[in-house]
């Protein structure tokens, strides 16, 4: 065990520059310490060192240097927050952001004024933490260090030529779809952006958690790096004036959820009356209201918006990129395009925001509205009909005759059972209960079969099976996910029941 006078010395030695940094800013905590890039700098790297040290000494889980490890780490937690906040200050002019209803950069001025002082009254709370293990501290000076990040105005002109790449035709299509799915999986922004501040606490850990936002923000980093490798620099994207702007969002999106990441962590970590450790959230150096109100009135609200906005415009994109093709699919086995299938199919076109239409006879069809879709149940009824009166013709040739009512309902009942053994009418209640004009009606057999069978549908006892199909019109892209929809029974089986969507469909499920 290595004894606390000589592990003090350690620290001391090891952390003169972390400790030395930390009494500046303490010196200056009313906001006047300016957050310059050589002083996020060395925060960070000396408040790194100091965690692994102090990790691999195990102070953690000692009495004596948990606090001091956990102010450490929060130190070095801010200050990747301050770095991402005056990064984003600097670079929001070149983002060409779509219009949002806040206002970002005033809102982001204002945040990292607040996090300069956050990040002082932690590292005032760290000088009294060392003072308290018995660590002696270096002379200070009033004037904060690295203060100096003045900086001429203007870039470097852009006179390279054009990157040589791939064919970025289908890249742009898979970047707009991959901004999509985030769109959709980034939905607990959307729902964390409308919570009352009284209700911060009830998110963690469902539907905001650490975990969460941080597998979200790998994807967005994914998606920025996507656009680097392949579009970044071609004539494609100095061509079209949506693609800078597509990353741009898918930029801005990415540093906010890094901020809303490290602010949740921070929060599970050393603050939440549940999972925090004991040593800060019984002694609390930061102000809980204000981080949640940077995590969810700032990081939330904006990474919504802007993915709200990014949303529309790739949809815009993809409508540019189409490519258009036909997809011949089986209608719905179980009632037709009743209202599950009508409304996956919509669905699916909405997603991508393309034009897509459906063909049946010479009729066309709005595949983006289900009602446009239950429209077409009249055709693909009136088809089934006249289907099933060839159908009943051919396994009661004599149906023409006309009989005496025994007889004809004596027939009905054999032409039902004889096609539903066939398979050509699917049956979903046993025994089947007939109307009671069964074998009164005025015609033939052929009529009176019709008849029947039609009651029997509509009070859903039974269903015709016939091999329709119709025709999808619009972007390859769209047609390839109502492809996967057509073979997985348009999510429900021959019985009506549901069935589990496959993966290349998970945006439906949410």
């Amino acid at each position: 065990m290595i004894d606390d006078r000589e592990f003090c010395a350690l620290v001391r030695q090891r952390g003169g520059t972390l400790l030395e940094l930390s009494g500046r800013l303490a010196a200056m905590r009313a906001g006047e310490a300016p957050l310059t890039r050589p002083l996020v700098g060395r925060l960070l790297l000396e408040a790194g060192q100091m965690e692994t040290l102090l990790d691999e000494y195990g102070a953690p889980q000692n009495h004596c240097w948990s606090r001091f490890r956990a102010l450490v780490a929060s130190l070095k937690n801010f200050a990747r927050i301050g770095e991402v906040l005056a990064y984003m200050q600097r670079r929001l002019s070149s983002y060409r952001l779509l219009p949002v209803a806040g206002d970002f950069p005033a809102a982001t001025t204002e945040r990292l004024r607040l996090l300069t002082e956050v990040i002082a009254a932690v590292a005032a709370a760290l000088v009294e933490e060392a003072q308290a293990v018995g660590i002696e501290l270096p002379a200070t000076t009033p004037q904060p260090p690295d203060s100096d990040d003045a900086q001429p105005a203007g870039r470097l002109a852009r006179d390279r030529g054009d990157r040589i790449t791939c064919d970025t035709a289908t890249t742009v299509p898979r970047l707009a779809t991959e901004f999509l799915n985030l769109a959709v999986d980034g939905d607990l922004l959307r729902t964390a952006a409308l919570v009352a501040p009284e209700d911060y606490a009830a998110c963690f850990p469902d539907p905001v958690s650490e975990e969460r936002l941080r597998q979200l923000t790998f994807r967005f980093h994914n998606l920025q790096s996507l656009y680097d490798t392949y579009v970044a620099g071609t004539s494609r994207e100095s061509g079209d004036d949506d693609l800078p702007i597509l990353r741009g969002h898918a930029s801005v999106i990415y540093h906010l959820l890094e901020i809303a990441t490290d602010l949740a962590h921070y929060y599970e970590r050393h603050t939440s009356p549940r999972t925090a450790d004991a040593v800060l959230r019984e002694r609390p150096v930061v102000d809980t209201d204000a981080t949640m109100a940077t995590l969810f009135c700032y990081a939330m609200v904006f990474s919504s918006d802007y993915l709200a906005g990014g949303q529309r415009l790739c949809q815009s994109i993809l409508g540019r990129y189409a490519e258009p093709g036909r997809l011949d699919v089986p209608v719905p086995s179980y009632r037709g395009f009743h209202v599950r299938p009508s409304n996956l199919v919509a669905r699916i076109v909405a997603y991508y925001g393309s034009s897509v239409h459906m063909r049946l006879d010479d009729a066309l069809f709005d595949a983006a509205s289900p009602f446009e879709l239950f429209r077409a149940n009249e055709t693909i009824n009136a088809r089934k009909r006249r289907w099933l009166a060839s159908e009943i013709a051919r396994v009661h040739p004599d149906c023409a005759d006309f009989c005496a009512p025994q007889a004809i309902a004596a027939a009905v009942l054999a032409i039902v059972h004889r096609l539903a053994g066939e398979g050509k009418i699917m049956l979903y209640r046993q025994p089947l209960e007939f109307s009671d004009q069964l074998g009164r009606r005025q015609g033939s057999v052929l009529e009176n079969s019709v008849a029947e069978i039609a009651q029997l549908q509509a009070t859903g006892q039974l269903e015709i099976r016939t091999d329709l199909t119709v025709t999808f019109i619009g972007d390859k892209r769209v047609l390839a996910d109502l492809d996967v929809l057509a073979r997985c029974g348009y999510g429900e089986d021959a019985f009506g029941n549901n069935v589990v969507l496959p993966k290349a469909l998970s945006y439906l499920r949410r």
